[in-house]
Protein backbone atom coordinates (compact mmCIF):
# COMPACT_ATOMS: atom_id res chain seq x y z
CA UNK A 1 0.00 0.00 0.00
CA UNK A 2 1.40 3.40 -0.98
CA UNK A 3 2.26 5.89 1.74
CA UNK A 4 0.04 8.58 0.19
CA UNK A 5 -3.00 6.32 0.53
CA UNK A 6 -2.14 5.54 4.14
CA UNK A 7 -1.78 9.27 4.78
CA UNK A 8 -5.19 9.99 3.21
CA UNK A 9 -6.84 7.24 5.28
CA UNK A 10 -5.35 8.60 8.49
CA UNK A 11 -6.05 12.24 7.61
CA UNK A 12 -9.73 11.47 7.19
CA UNK A 13 -10.01 8.70 9.76
CA UNK A 14 -8.00 10.02 12.71
CA UNK A 15 -10.37 12.89 13.57
CA UNK A 16 -13.31 10.50 13.37
CA UNK A 17 -11.46 8.06 15.58
CA UNK A 18 -10.58 10.79 18.05
CA UNK A 19 -14.18 11.91 18.23
CA UNK A 20 -15.48 8.38 18.70
CA UNK A 21 -12.86 7.57 21.32
CA UNK A 22 -13.91 10.68 23.21
CA UNK A 23 -17.50 9.42 23.08
CA UNK A 24 -16.58 6.02 24.45
CA UNK A 25 -14.32 7.52 27.11
CA UNK A 26 -17.34 9.53 28.17
CA UNK A 27 -19.37 6.33 28.56
CA UNK A 28 -16.55 4.75 30.56
CA UNK A 29 -16.22 7.86 32.74
CA UNK A 30 -19.97 7.72 33.38
CA UNK A 31 -19.60 4.05 34.32
CA UNK A 32 -16.71 4.87 36.64
CA UNK A 33 -18.66 7.70 38.34
CA UNK A 34 -21.81 5.61 38.71
CA UNK A 35 -19.73 2.60 39.81
CA UNK A 36 -18.98 4.45 43.04
CA UNK A 37 -22.69 4.15 43.85
CA UNK A 38 -22.50 0.33 43.83
CA UNK A 39 -23.13 -2.67 41.57
CA UNK A 40 -26.92 -2.16 41.54
CA UNK A 41 -26.53 1.39 40.20
CA UNK A 42 -23.95 0.18 37.66
CA UNK A 43 -26.24 -2.61 36.46
CA UNK A 44 -29.22 -0.21 36.27
CA UNK A 45 -27.27 2.28 34.16
CA UNK A 46 -26.13 -0.60 31.97
CA UNK A 47 -29.69 -1.76 31.32
CA UNK A 48 -30.85 1.82 30.73
CA UNK A 49 -27.94 2.54 28.38
CA UNK A 50 -28.60 -0.45 26.17
CA UNK A 51 -32.34 0.21 26.12
CA UNK A 52 -31.54 3.77 25.03
CA UNK A 53 -29.16 2.47 22.37
CA UNK A 54 -31.99 0.34 21.00
CA UNK A 55 -34.47 3.24 21.13
CA UNK A 56 -32.25 5.68 19.22
CA UNK A 57 -30.86 3.17 16.69
CA UNK A 58 -33.34 4.18 13.99
CA UNK A 59 -32.20 7.82 13.95
CA UNK A 60 -28.52 6.83 14.24
CA UNK A 61 -28.87 5.08 10.87
CA UNK A 62 -29.50 8.44 9.18
CA UNK A 63 -25.78 9.21 9.32
CA UNK A 64 -24.79 6.56 6.78
CA UNK A 65 -27.40 7.64 4.25
CA UNK A 66 -26.38 11.30 4.54
CA UNK A 67 -22.65 10.51 4.35
CA UNK A 68 -22.87 8.18 1.35
CA UNK A 69 -24.94 10.69 -0.64
CA UNK A 70 -22.84 13.71 0.34
CA UNK A 71 -19.60 11.87 -0.53
CA UNK A 72 -21.05 10.77 -3.88
CA UNK A 73 -21.95 14.38 -4.75
CA UNK A 74 -18.43 15.44 -3.82
CA UNK A 75 -16.97 12.73 -6.05
CA UNK A 76 -19.21 13.87 -8.90
CA UNK A 77 -18.02 17.47 -8.43
CA UNK A 78 -21.52 18.74 -7.55
CA UNK A 79 -20.66 20.58 -4.34
CA UNK A 80 -23.57 22.99 -4.71
CA UNK A 81 -25.82 19.99 -3.97
CA UNK A 82 -23.67 18.39 -1.27
CA UNK A 83 -25.79 19.55 1.70
CA UNK A 84 -29.15 18.61 0.17
CA UNK A 85 -28.97 15.07 1.65
CA UNK A 86 -28.33 16.70 5.04
CA UNK A 87 -31.62 18.60 4.68
CA UNK A 88 -33.34 15.27 4.08
CA UNK A 89 -31.64 13.69 7.09
CA UNK A 90 -32.74 16.50 9.41
CA UNK A 91 -36.32 16.22 8.15
CA UNK A 92 -36.36 12.46 8.76
CA UNK A 93 -34.86 13.03 12.23
CA UNK A 94 -37.87 15.17 13.16
CA UNK A 95 -40.41 12.76 11.68
CA UNK A 96 -38.86 9.81 13.53
CA UNK A 97 -37.53 11.45 16.70
CA UNK A 98 -40.63 13.16 18.05
CA UNK A 99 -42.92 10.09 18.17
CA UNK A 100 -40.09 7.88 19.44
CA UNK A 101 -39.45 10.26 22.34
CA UNK A 102 -43.10 10.39 23.35
CA UNK A 103 -43.59 6.62 23.09
CA UNK A 104 -40.53 5.63 25.14
CA UNK A 105 -41.15 8.26 27.82
CA UNK A 106 -44.57 6.76 28.51
CA UNK A 107 -43.62 3.10 28.17
CA UNK A 108 -40.21 3.15 29.87
CA UNK A 109 -41.28 1.01 32.87
CA UNK A 110 -42.74 -1.67 30.59
CA UNK A 111 -39.65 -1.71 28.36
CA UNK A 112 -37.26 -2.05 31.28
CA UNK A 113 -39.44 -4.73 32.92
CA UNK A 114 -38.87 -6.91 29.85
CA UNK A 115 -35.10 -6.49 30.11
CA UNK A 116 -34.60 -7.13 33.83
CA UNK A 117 -36.68 -8.65 36.62
CA UNK A 118 -34.70 -7.20 39.56
CA UNK A 119 -36.84 -4.39 41.07
CA UNK A 120 -33.80 -2.64 42.59
CA UNK A 121 -32.03 -2.54 39.23
CA UNK A 122 -35.19 -1.28 37.48
CA UNK A 123 -35.60 1.45 40.10
CA UNK A 124 -32.33 2.91 38.83
CA UNK A 125 -32.77 2.02 35.15
CA UNK A 126 -36.20 3.56 34.46
CA UNK A 127 -35.49 7.22 35.40
CA UNK A 128 -32.02 6.99 33.85
CA UNK A 129 -33.54 5.71 30.59
CA UNK A 130 -36.22 8.41 30.60
CA UNK A 131 -33.56 11.10 31.07
CA UNK A 132 -31.56 9.71 28.14
CA UNK A 133 -34.56 9.34 25.83
CA UNK A 134 -35.17 13.11 25.95
CA UNK A 135 -32.28 13.49 23.49
CA UNK A 136 -33.57 11.29 20.63
CA UNK A 137 -34.17 14.35 18.44
CA UNK A 138 -30.71 15.76 19.18
CA UNK A 139 -29.11 12.41 18.28
CA UNK A 140 -30.93 12.34 14.93
CA UNK A 141 -29.74 15.87 14.16
CA UNK A 142 -26.17 15.22 15.32
CA UNK A 143 -25.73 12.04 13.30
CA UNK A 144 -27.08 13.75 10.19
CA UNK A 145 -24.61 16.60 10.67
CA UNK A 146 -21.85 14.02 11.22
CA UNK A 147 -22.67 12.39 7.90
CA UNK A 148 -22.41 15.73 6.10
CA UNK A 149 -19.08 16.83 7.58
CA UNK A 150 -17.49 13.40 7.14
CA UNK A 151 -18.87 13.15 3.59
CA UNK A 152 -17.06 16.34 2.51
CA UNK A 153 -13.84 15.15 4.24
CA UNK A 154 -14.09 17.73 7.02
CA UNK A 155 -14.06 15.18 9.82
CA UNK A 156 -12.12 17.56 12.09
CA UNK A 157 -15.34 19.56 12.55
CA UNK A 158 -17.07 16.43 13.82
CA UNK A 159 -14.21 15.67 16.19
CA UNK A 160 -14.00 19.17 17.69
CA UNK A 161 -17.75 19.40 18.20
CA UNK A 162 -17.97 16.00 19.84
CA UNK A 163 -15.05 16.70 22.17
CA UNK A 164 -16.65 19.96 23.34
CA UNK A 165 -19.95 18.16 23.81
CA UNK A 166 -18.36 15.41 25.88
CA UNK A 167 -16.40 17.78 28.10
CA UNK A 168 -19.73 19.44 28.87
CA UNK A 169 -21.24 16.03 29.50
CA UNK A 170 -18.63 15.00 32.08
CA UNK A 171 -18.94 18.29 33.95
CA UNK A 172 -22.75 18.44 33.91
CA UNK A 173 -23.19 14.75 34.74
CA UNK A 174 -20.76 14.93 37.66
CA UNK A 175 -22.59 17.90 39.14
CA UNK A 176 -25.99 16.23 38.73
CA UNK A 177 -24.88 12.83 40.05
CA UNK A 178 -23.32 14.19 43.24
CA UNK A 179 -25.23 17.47 43.68
CA UNK A 180 -22.40 19.93 43.06
CA UNK A 181 -22.59 23.69 42.35
CA UNK A 182 -26.06 23.95 43.88
CA UNK A 183 -27.60 21.37 41.53
CA UNK A 184 -29.80 18.58 42.92
CA UNK A 185 -28.14 15.26 43.80
CA UNK A 186 -29.81 12.91 41.31
CA UNK A 187 -27.52 9.87 41.42
CA UNK A 188 -27.52 7.71 38.31
CA UNK A 189 -30.39 9.71 36.77
CA UNK A 190 -28.11 12.77 36.79
CA UNK A 191 -25.71 10.95 34.46
CA UNK A 192 -28.53 10.41 31.96
CA UNK A 193 -29.79 13.98 32.15
CA UNK A 194 -26.27 15.38 31.79
CA UNK A 195 -25.78 13.34 28.63
CA UNK A 196 -29.03 14.62 27.11
CA UNK A 197 -28.18 18.25 27.85
CA UNK A 198 -24.75 17.87 26.26
CA UNK A 199 -26.28 16.34 23.12
CA UNK A 200 -28.45 19.42 22.59
CA UNK A 201 -25.38 21.61 23.13
CA UNK A 202 -23.74 19.64 20.31
CA UNK A 203 -26.75 20.24 18.05
CA UNK A 204 -26.46 24.01 18.55
CA UNK A 205 -22.75 23.91 17.70
CA UNK A 206 -23.36 21.87 14.53
CA UNK A 207 -26.14 24.22 13.46
CA UNK A 208 -23.96 27.30 13.92
CA UNK A 209 -21.03 25.82 11.98
CA UNK A 210 -23.15 24.47 9.13
CA UNK A 211 -25.00 27.77 8.73
CA UNK A 212 -21.62 29.45 8.34
CA UNK A 213 -20.01 27.01 5.94
CA UNK A 214 -22.75 24.90 4.35
CA UNK A 215 -25.10 27.44 2.78
CA UNK A 216 -23.14 27.33 -0.49
CA UNK A 217 -23.71 23.57 -0.56
CA UNK A 218 -27.50 23.96 -0.33
CA UNK A 219 -27.97 23.72 3.45
CA UNK A 220 -31.55 24.71 4.39
CA UNK A 221 -32.26 25.93 0.85
CA UNK A 222 -35.77 24.52 0.74
CA UNK A 223 -36.95 20.96 1.12
CA UNK A 224 -35.09 18.17 -0.70
CA UNK A 225 -36.81 16.85 -3.83
CA UNK A 226 -38.67 13.55 -4.03
CA UNK A 227 -35.76 11.66 -5.59
CA UNK A 228 -33.37 12.78 -2.84
CA UNK A 229 -35.80 11.70 -0.14
CA UNK A 230 -36.47 8.38 -1.86
CA UNK A 231 -32.74 7.64 -2.06
CA UNK A 232 -32.23 8.81 1.52
CA UNK A 233 -34.93 6.43 2.75
CA UNK A 234 -33.54 3.58 0.62
CA UNK A 235 -30.08 4.01 2.13
CA UNK A 236 -31.05 4.95 5.67
CA UNK A 237 -33.86 2.49 6.44
CA UNK A 238 -31.75 -0.70 6.05
CA UNK A 239 -28.93 0.86 8.06
CA UNK A 240 -31.37 2.12 10.69
CA UNK A 241 -32.85 -1.38 10.96
CA UNK A 242 -29.35 -2.84 11.16
CA UNK A 243 -28.51 -0.42 13.97
CA UNK A 244 -31.83 -1.19 15.67
CA UNK A 245 -31.32 -4.95 15.59
CA UNK A 246 -27.68 -4.59 16.60
CA UNK A 247 -28.74 -2.46 19.58
CA UNK A 248 -31.56 -4.86 20.38
CA UNK A 249 -29.05 -7.70 20.14
CA UNK A 250 -26.71 -5.99 22.59
CA UNK A 251 -29.68 -5.43 24.89
CA UNK A 252 -30.73 -9.08 24.51
CA UNK A 253 -27.16 -10.12 25.28
CA UNK A 254 -27.29 -8.01 28.43
CA UNK A 255 -30.59 -9.68 29.34
CA UNK A 256 -29.09 -13.14 28.78
CA UNK A 257 -26.10 -12.28 30.97
CA UNK A 258 -28.52 -10.99 33.61
CA UNK A 259 -30.18 -14.41 33.70
CA UNK A 260 -26.81 -15.91 34.63
CA UNK A 261 -26.46 -13.59 37.68
CA UNK A 262 -26.24 -10.01 38.97
CA UNK A 263 -22.45 -10.19 39.35
CA UNK A 264 -22.19 -11.37 35.74
CA UNK A 265 -24.49 -8.49 34.75
CA UNK A 266 -22.26 -5.88 36.37
CA UNK A 267 -19.10 -7.37 34.84
CA UNK A 268 -20.84 -7.82 31.49
CA UNK A 269 -21.70 -4.11 31.39
CA UNK A 270 -18.04 -3.22 31.88
CA UNK A 271 -16.86 -5.77 29.31
CA UNK A 272 -19.33 -4.66 26.66
CA UNK A 273 -18.43 -1.01 27.27
CA UNK A 274 -14.75 -1.88 26.87
CA UNK A 275 -15.41 -3.82 23.65
CA UNK A 276 -17.35 -0.89 22.22
CA UNK A 277 -14.39 1.31 23.17
CA UNK A 278 -11.77 -0.97 21.64
CA UNK A 279 -13.49 -1.24 18.26
CA UNK A 280 -13.88 2.52 17.87
CA UNK A 281 -10.71 2.90 15.74
CA UNK A 282 -12.15 0.28 13.37
CA UNK A 283 -15.47 2.14 13.25
CA UNK A 284 -13.72 5.49 12.74
CA UNK A 285 -11.54 4.21 9.92
CA UNK A 286 -14.52 2.31 8.54
CA UNK A 287 -16.49 5.56 8.35
CA UNK A 288 -13.53 7.03 6.46
CA UNK A 289 -13.78 4.06 4.08
CA UNK A 290 -17.47 4.92 3.53
CA UNK A 291 -16.48 8.34 2.19
CA UNK A 292 -13.45 7.16 0.21
CA UNK A 293 -15.39 4.36 -1.48
CA UNK A 294 -18.39 6.56 -2.31
CA UNK A 295 -16.20 9.36 -3.66
CA UNK A 296 -14.27 6.92 -5.88
CA UNK A 297 -17.52 5.55 -7.27
CA UNK A 298 -18.73 9.13 -7.84
CA UNK A 299 -15.59 9.66 -9.97
CA UNK A 300 -16.45 6.51 -11.93
CA UNK A 301 -13.46 4.50 -10.62
CA UNK A 302 -14.74 1.24 -9.05
CA UNK A 303 -11.24 -0.31 -9.00
CA UNK A 304 -10.01 2.50 -6.76
CA UNK A 305 -13.09 2.04 -4.56
CA UNK A 306 -12.26 -1.67 -4.20
CA UNK A 307 -8.66 -0.91 -3.20
CA UNK A 308 -9.78 1.62 -0.59
CA UNK A 309 -11.72 -1.08 1.26
CA UNK A 310 -8.68 -3.35 1.62
CA UNK A 311 -6.24 -0.51 2.30
CA UNK A 312 -8.35 0.77 5.17
CA UNK A 313 -8.58 -2.78 6.55
CA UNK A 314 -4.78 -3.16 6.68
CA UNK A 315 -4.35 0.05 8.66
CA UNK A 316 -7.21 -0.88 10.99
CA UNK A 317 -5.87 -4.37 11.74
CA UNK A 318 -2.49 -3.04 12.88
CA UNK A 319 -4.15 -0.45 15.10
CA UNK A 320 -6.45 -2.96 16.81
CA UNK A 321 -3.57 -5.34 17.53
CA UNK A 322 -1.82 -2.55 19.43
CA UNK A 323 -4.97 -1.51 21.28
CA UNK A 324 -5.77 -5.04 22.36
CA UNK A 325 -2.43 -5.66 24.06
CA UNK A 326 -3.22 -4.04 27.47
CA UNK A 327 -6.33 -6.20 27.79
CA UNK A 328 -4.41 -9.47 27.82
CA UNK A 329 -1.20 -8.18 29.41
CA UNK A 330 -2.78 -6.40 32.41
CA UNK A 331 -6.50 -7.29 32.65
CA UNK A 332 -6.72 -6.64 36.41
CA UNK A 333 -5.39 -3.12 36.00
CA UNK A 334 -8.03 -2.35 33.37
CA UNK A 335 -10.92 -3.97 35.24
CA UNK A 336 -10.01 -2.29 38.54
CA UNK A 337 -10.95 1.06 36.99
CA UNK A 338 -14.60 -0.03 37.02
CA UNK A 339 -15.08 -2.85 39.53
CA UNK A 340 -13.50 -3.16 42.96
CA UNK A 341 -14.76 -6.42 44.47
CA UNK A 342 -12.29 -9.36 44.14
CA UNK A 343 -14.99 -11.76 42.93
CA UNK A 344 -15.91 -9.40 40.07
CA UNK A 345 -12.25 -9.10 39.07
CA UNK A 346 -11.95 -12.89 39.00
CA UNK A 347 -15.09 -13.18 36.89
CA UNK A 348 -13.98 -10.67 34.27
CA UNK A 349 -10.26 -11.45 33.96
CA UNK A 350 -10.29 -14.22 31.35
CA UNK A 351 -13.12 -12.75 29.20
CA UNK A 352 -11.19 -9.48 29.04
CA UNK A 353 -8.01 -11.28 27.97
CA UNK A 354 -9.97 -13.03 25.25
CA UNK A 355 -11.34 -9.64 24.18
CA UNK A 356 -7.81 -8.31 23.75
CA UNK A 357 -7.14 -11.04 21.18
CA UNK A 358 -10.62 -11.09 19.65
CA UNK A 359 -10.93 -7.45 18.63
CA UNK A 360 -8.47 -8.03 15.76
CA UNK A 361 -11.25 -10.03 14.09
CA UNK A 362 -13.48 -6.96 14.24
CA UNK A 363 -11.20 -5.04 11.86
CA UNK A 364 -12.33 -7.13 8.89
CA UNK A 365 -16.02 -7.14 9.82
CA UNK A 366 -16.35 -3.42 10.53
CA UNK A 367 -14.25 -2.04 7.65
CA UNK A 368 -15.84 -4.30 5.04
CA UNK A 369 -19.31 -3.45 6.37
CA UNK A 370 -18.65 0.30 6.19
CA UNK A 371 -17.14 -0.05 2.71
CA UNK A 372 -20.28 -1.83 1.53
CA UNK A 373 -22.39 0.97 3.04
CA UNK A 374 -20.33 3.52 1.12
CA UNK A 375 -21.13 1.61 -2.07
CA UNK A 376 -24.83 1.57 -1.24
CA UNK A 377 -25.11 -2.17 -0.42
CA UNK A 378 -27.14 -1.43 2.71
CA UNK A 379 -29.61 -4.28 2.27
CA UNK A 380 -26.82 -6.87 2.09
CA UNK A 381 -25.28 -5.48 5.27
CA UNK A 382 -28.65 -5.69 7.02
CA UNK A 383 -29.15 -9.31 5.97
CA UNK A 384 -25.71 -10.49 7.11
CA UNK A 385 -25.95 -8.62 10.42
CA UNK A 386 -29.38 -10.04 11.23
CA UNK A 387 -28.39 -13.60 10.33
CA UNK A 388 -25.14 -13.77 12.29
CA UNK A 389 -26.44 -11.96 15.38
CA UNK A 390 -30.03 -13.17 15.73
CA UNK A 391 -30.00 -16.57 14.02
CA UNK A 392 -26.56 -17.75 15.15
CA UNK A 393 -25.16 -15.90 18.16
CA UNK A 394 -28.07 -15.01 20.47
CA UNK A 395 -29.71 -18.48 20.47
CA UNK A 396 -26.29 -20.04 21.12
CA UNK A 397 -25.57 -17.54 23.92
CA UNK A 398 -28.90 -18.30 25.59
CA UNK A 399 -28.31 -22.05 25.33
CA UNK A 400 -24.78 -22.11 26.71
CA UNK A 401 -25.36 -19.37 29.31
CA UNK A 402 -28.62 -19.59 31.29
CA UNK A 403 -29.71 -23.06 30.04
CA UNK A 404 -26.51 -25.12 30.21
CA UNK A 405 -24.92 -22.92 32.89
CA UNK A 406 -21.54 -22.51 31.19
CA UNK A 407 -21.39 -18.88 32.34
CA UNK A 408 -20.07 -15.57 31.09
CA UNK A 409 -16.88 -16.99 29.59
CA UNK A 410 -18.72 -19.31 27.20
CA UNK A 411 -21.00 -16.48 26.07
CA UNK A 412 -17.95 -14.33 25.38
CA UNK A 413 -16.29 -17.01 23.25
CA UNK A 414 -19.48 -17.43 21.22
CA UNK A 415 -19.58 -13.69 20.56
CA UNK A 416 -16.07 -13.75 19.08
CA UNK A 417 -17.11 -16.63 16.82
CA UNK A 418 -20.08 -14.64 15.56
CA UNK A 419 -17.87 -11.67 14.68
CA UNK A 420 -15.50 -13.93 12.73
CA UNK A 421 -18.39 -15.29 10.66
CA UNK A 422 -19.65 -11.75 9.94
CA UNK A 423 -16.21 -10.61 8.83
CA UNK A 424 -15.80 -13.53 6.45
CA UNK A 425 -19.17 -12.93 4.77
CA UNK A 426 -18.62 -9.17 4.41
CA UNK A 427 -15.17 -9.76 2.88
CA UNK A 428 -16.66 -12.23 0.40
CA UNK A 429 -19.36 -9.72 -0.63
CA UNK A 430 -16.73 -7.03 -1.08
CA UNK A 431 -14.60 -9.34 -3.23
CA UNK A 432 -17.60 -10.23 -5.45
CA UNK A 433 -18.01 -6.52 -6.42
CA UNK A 434 -21.73 -6.71 -7.11
CA UNK A 435 -21.94 -3.33 -5.36
CA UNK A 436 -20.31 -1.64 -8.37
CA UNK A 437 -23.71 -1.44 -10.13
CA UNK A 438 -25.59 0.28 -7.27
CA UNK A 439 -26.57 3.89 -7.95
CA UNK A 440 -26.95 6.56 -5.28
Amino acid sequence: MRSDRTREILTLGMPIMGAMVSQSILNLVDAAMVGVLGETALAGVGIGSYANFMAVAIVIGLSTGVQAMVARRKGEGRMERAAVPLNGGLLLAVLLGVPLTIAFLFFAPEVLAILNNDPEVREVAVPYFQARILAVLAIGFNFSFRGYWNGINQSGTYMRTLVIMHVCNVAISYCLIFGKLGLPEMGATGAGLGTSISLYIGTLIYLFLTLRHGRAHGFLHGFPDRETMRTMVRLSVPNSLQQLFFAAGITALFWIIGLVGTEELAVGHVLISLVLFLILPAIGLGIAATSLVSQALGRGDPEDAYRWGWDVYKVTFIMLVLLGMPMWIAPDLVLSLFVHEPELLDLGRLPLRITGFGICIDALSIVMMQSLLGAGANRAVLGVSLFTQWVIFLPVAYLIGPVLGWGLLAIWLAQIGQRAISGGIFAWLWHKRDWVHIRI
